[in-house]
């Protein structure tokens, strides 16, 4: 029976998306959203809520919309796959959780992000195409190699929080 690795998640930007390029010349942004649950006590009666922090990673074109569009605070819906990957710092393994990005929308008014619109990995062609009649909805080929292949992992730096 084969697996499912799927995430969607509906979150804020906790900083502006660090766009960086492979040795290929792929490009590779990187962000971190913050979602948020809340809820009444039981006990007290008083509402609480909690937020968590959830490192993103889009790779190709999708990469450099999200690069161009996006900033702190933007709400973006993200569809996607849980990726572990680690690193050797000063004698030391880290490991790092994130989300590889397949689709994603702009969520929000024009100020938020400055455009809109969503973009998702297709199944084939490779080119930039309209995915319906809607502006806001554009489809690409696959861009995401993954971390195989001889590239380097690149680093994330800390989470703004």
């Amino acid at each position: 029976m084969a697996g499912l690795n799927k995430v969607m998640l509906i979150g804020r930007l906790g900083r502006d998306p660090e766009i960086r390029y492979s040795q290929q010349g792929l490009a590779v942004v990187n962000f971190s959203i913050a979602t948020s649950e809340q809820w009444t006590d039981k006990n007290t009666g008083d509402r609480q809520e909690k937020t968590e922090w959830h490192r993103i990673v889009v790779f190709g074109k999708q990469a450099e919309i999200c690069e161009k569009y996006l900033s702190k605070g933007s709400q973006i819906y993200v569809e996607g796959r849980l990726q572990t990957r680690n690193y050797e710092k000063d004698g030391q393994t880290h490991y790092i959780t994130e989300i590889v990005v397949a689709n994603f929308q702009f969520l929000g008014g024009k100020q938020d992000n400055q455009g809109g619109g969503g973009y998702q990995q297709g199944g084939g062609g490779g080119g930039f195409q309209k995915a319906d009649s809607g502006p806001n909805n554009h489809s690409q080929g696959p861009t995401n190699p993954g971390m195989t292949g001889g590239q380097e992992p690149i680093p994330d730096d800390d989470i703004p929080f």
